[in-house]
């Protein structure tokens, strides 16, 4: 098959399998899981298939169509994209699986809405993924967020609902105001919206005008949650929790940090934006948020919230990273990327089934509970531990690639920063650590052991993945070192 072909398939599959799933629940609640899970193998194929040909430098293309004369829907993988519809296309697998424990264990209602809108999520991540210029960037990010509000209104209560409109209303208002008018901008100044190695804006742009642009991206890539735009983050906590790990680990945050970091790379160039001061500013509000974020995550006693603010501060590694400028940085950004996935899929995971089994969302109930619910916990323990950057988990690897990038700078800031936040994290991780483990309950506790197989065994994985990626990273760094190095088609 085509490499064309398999392009399309990446993003026809999960939607022909929407439907699938839509039919199978006629049948039968197995017929639609099934419909779900082969879906999610189908589309992890194509993807894979892909990533031979991208690694050994080729960067294969697809055009749907022009919409007028310069603006076309077309697709072009580059390294960073096959890093994120390789990522995202796996762990919909493990999400699938770990769904199908926590939907039937929690008895949720509207279960096929479900699975069907989590499937179009997906069909719009791998667009994003592929995209091969802003326009056609521009229209899939809209379809992840539209797929998604079913998705975080699920419950269908009063307190779902409004927390989803916030969720959509940020998300809208920050895409709209802000990103389409900076896509429409370099359009005007650079005559087209291509992601070009080296950048499109050399030349075109120059002095205060490249900051307010950059800023008009990263404020209008709301999905990113670099504060202020960042209240959509915690308002969407009330989703279920399957839906968590995909706003957190598998899509929506990864589609904001990558969207910021192909536009640092390829729109405007690494190289023109370390000339022009006037973006420095980037590198400050991306450690502002992860100091902040931080901080308010100390705060929390609500196990979803908090890891919704880990979250916030976690992004910003990325975007901070990106904006260091220097080649271990960027490495380490798109690291992050994967790191990050990997031990936040886990906590979610975890704190669902924390809820599962026992009903418990608050951090003072979980005294004594990793003796009840050994397995979630550690992984749970694993995926906090890569939080805060402790080897052997994913998350070590990616820090010291940021950390070395920043000292390729002279940038005492961001050195700082990652410093700092690494000591907040372990103040809000190791409590939950200490009092699971060690801690013993303040009265009798109800024997009711580990959430459903699918559930922990989905948790599990991630958990491995988590310490795995600490060993094995080197198709990821290769990926992105073709970023660095400048590859061309």
């Amino acid at each position: 098959m085509s490499t064309e072909k398999l392009i399309l398939g990446a993003l026809l599959a999960p939607l022909i399998g929407a439907v699938a799933i839509g039919l199978g629940a006629k049948l039968s609640d197995n017929v639609r899981e099934a419909a779900t899970l082969i879906t999610a193998l189908i589309l992890c194929a194509i993807v894979w298939t892909i990533v031979p040909e991208v690694l050994a430098g080729g960067r294969p293309q697809l055009t749907l169509a022009e919409v007028v004369p310069g603006i076309e829907i077309a697709f072009r993988i580059e390294p960073l994209g096959m890093l994120f519809a390789a990522l995202a296309s796996s762990l919909w697998i493990i999400n699938s699986i770990y769904s199908i424990g926590y939907m039937r264990g929690n008895k949720e209602k509207n279960q096929t809405r479900f699975y069907i809108f989590f499937a179009v999520a997906l069909s719009a991540t791998i667009g994003i993924a592929f995209s091969a210029n802003l326009f056609t960037l521009f229209l899939f990010y809209e379809l992840l967020t539209l797929s998604t509000y079913p998705l975080v209104s699920h419950k269908g209560d009063e307190n779902s609902v409004r927390s989803a409109r916030v969720y959509l209303g940020v998300l809208l208002t920050t895409s709209i105001g802000l990103l389409l008018p900076a896509i429409i901008w370099t359009y005007l100044v650079a005559g087209t919206g291509d992601f070009t190695v080296g950048g499109i804006l050399a030349g075109k742009l120059q002095g205060p005008a490249v900051g307010l642009l950059l800023g008009l991206f990263v404020f209008g890539v709301g999905k990113a949650a670099v504060m202020p735009v960042h209240r959509w983050l915690p308002a969407a906590m009330v989703a279920p929790t399957p839906v968590s790990a995909l706003l957190h680990a598998v899509a929506v945050v990864k589609a904001g940090v990558f969207t910021v970091t192909k536009v640092i790379v390829y729109i405007f160039g690494v190289d023109f934006l370390f000339a022009e001061p006037s973006g420095a500013w980037l590198l400050y509000a991306a450690a502002f948020t992860v100091i902040s974020a931080s901080v308010v995550a100390l705060r929390q006693q609500n196990l979803k919230r908090l890891l919704a603010y880990s979250t916030i501060a976690q992004l910003s590694y990325v975007v901070m990273a990106a904006a260091i400028l220097k080649p271990l940085a960027e490495i380490g950004a798109a690291v992050h990327i994967v790191a990050h996935a990997f031990g936040k899929i886990t906590l979610f995971f975890a704190a669902g089934a924390i809820y599962v089994a026992s009903k418990k969302t608050e951090v003072h109930q979980l005294r004594g509970i990793g003796h009840q619910m050994p397995w979630t916990m550690g992984a749970f323990t694993i995926g906090a531990l890569s939080m805060i950057g402790v080897p052997p988990t994913g998350g070590f690897v990616s820090k010291w690639y940021i950390l070395a990038g920043a000292f390729q700078a002279d940038n005492y800031v961001a050195v700082a920063t990652i410093i700092l936040s690494t000591v907040l994290n372990a103040a809000y991780f190791l409590p939950i650590i200490y009092l699971a483990w060690f801690a013993q309950p303040k009265a009798p506790q109800a024997d009711h052991g580990e959430a459903p197989f699918p559930a922990v065994f989905a948790l599990s994985v991630t958990a491995l993945l988590t310490i795995g990626f600490f060993f094995f990273n080197g198709p990821v760094l290769e990926l992105e070192r073709q970023i660095v190095q400048g590859v061309s088609p």
